[in-house]
Formats: C-alpha cells, structure tokens, sequence
C-alpha cells in the first residue's frame, strides 16, 4: 500500500499506521492485490485526504464503499473520474441539487473534485474494495482508520457539516459532538431508497446556510 498523505492529516494520523490493525490492513491488502484488483489504486487510496486538507474542512460528505467497477473508484466518495457513466446515487444528488438551489447546472460528468477542493471532504468508511465484490473490505481495519479522522475531526474542529445519508453513515453521529458541529441527516440517495427522505432533504443548500452564518464562502456546488 502506497501511503501519500497530506501533511496535515498526517500530522493527525501518522499514529495510525503504527497500529496493529493497521499491520493486518496492509497485509490483507498484499493477499488481495496478488489475486484480485482492487480499486481505487494505490496513489489514490487517501485522495479525500489529500484533495482536503484537515485545516480546510468544511462539509463531510460519507460514504461506504468505493464503487466496485473498472475505472470508477478514485478516492472520493460518490465520485467518479470524468468520461465514467454518473452512477445512480449521484444522479439522484444532482436531481437533488437542481431542485435545492435554483438555476444550478447540472453536469454530464461525475467528477466531484471541484467540491473536495473547496473544503468537501468526501470520506468513505472503507478505502478499498475488491473488483466488482461490493463490501469485501469492510471489517478489515479501515473503519478504524476513517472513525478515527472523523473523530479527530470532531474534536480539534467547530462548525464543521456533516452530512450522514442512510443507517450506515447515521452511525456516524455517535462520534461527532453534535454541541460543536452540525448533524444533517437523510436517507441514502440510492435509487432504492432516495424517495424516502433523501429527496427533498435540501441538504445542499442548508450547508451553504450554515457555513455563511459562521462568515465562510459557501460551497459552489456546480461541478
């Protein structure tokens, strides 16, 4: 595993990969890339992290799995590379967005970078995945590693947005102080399951609310 890791979060973290968990971590990691791929590559594991620095957070946007198909994952969650197909749960984002805040645009890419550069810390509990495996790296030592820059997050920061979609990100709350940061919640924009509260939810410009009231330029969320 190549670790290339903003200085900040380093800073915060480099603990971390003196860990136990972290030893087993790499060594799975070692057994899974003899046999399989295994998305995102290894310059893009920590991309979140590098594209959003700890000092520079705004928004935390959380999701599970890096997307398990050829050329999609990239160390962003939702995200994908320009010139891969949108897939559906950012589809449903966009619709959200287009109906949250008027006259934005809505693009033909996936690309979501624009938004970790702007303060978007797109965090997905675990890192990596096996091809076309959904969750087969789910319990092997990310959890820790993403629960712990959260947490870290929650406590040496203020103000700071995050956004919890579906039961899995909710679970989320339980390390956050709710007394210093704001908590948004939704369902997950999953075509399965975006009808039951994630449309609607107006998350999107409730952030830029919050972020204004705390004199911070706002999020432009055309990508």
């Amino acid at each position: 595993m190549s670790i290339q890791l903003e200085s900040s979060w380093k800073a915060v973290l480099e603990s971390e990969f003196e860990q136990p968990y972290m030893s087993q971590l790499k060594e799975f990691l070692r057994t899974e890339k003899a046999q399989y791929s295994v998305y995102p590559p290894s310059n893009l594991i920590f991309n979140a992290f590098n594209h959003t620095p700890f000092d520079q957070v705004k928004v935390v946007i959380l999701g599970q799995d890096p997307y398990h198909n050829v050329d999609q994952a990239h160390g962003l969650s939702f995200s994908v590379p320009q010139g891969v197909g949108i897939p559906p749960s950012l589809r449903n984002m966009y619709l959200e967005l287009r109906a949250d805040i008027p006259g934005l645009q809505i693009p033909n890419h996936g690309d979501l970078t624009s938004w970790a550069d702007q303060g978007v810390l797109l965090l997905n509990a675990t890192l990596t995945v096996r091809a076309h495996t959904a969750g087969s790296h789910q319990g092997k030592g990310w959890e820790a590693f993403t629960d712990k820059a959260i947490a870290e997050l929650s406590a040496r920061r203020s103000g700071i947005v995050f956004l919890l979609w579906g039961r899995y990100a909710k679970n989320k709350a339980a390390i956050i102080d709710y007394h210093k940061h704001h908590i948004l919640t939704a369902a997950h924009p999953s075509p399965f399951s975006a009808n039951n509260g994630f449309f609607g939810c107006r998350h999107f410009s409730k952030v830029n609310e919050f972020l204004e009231k705390q004199g911070l330029e706002p999020i432009n969320w055309e990508v």
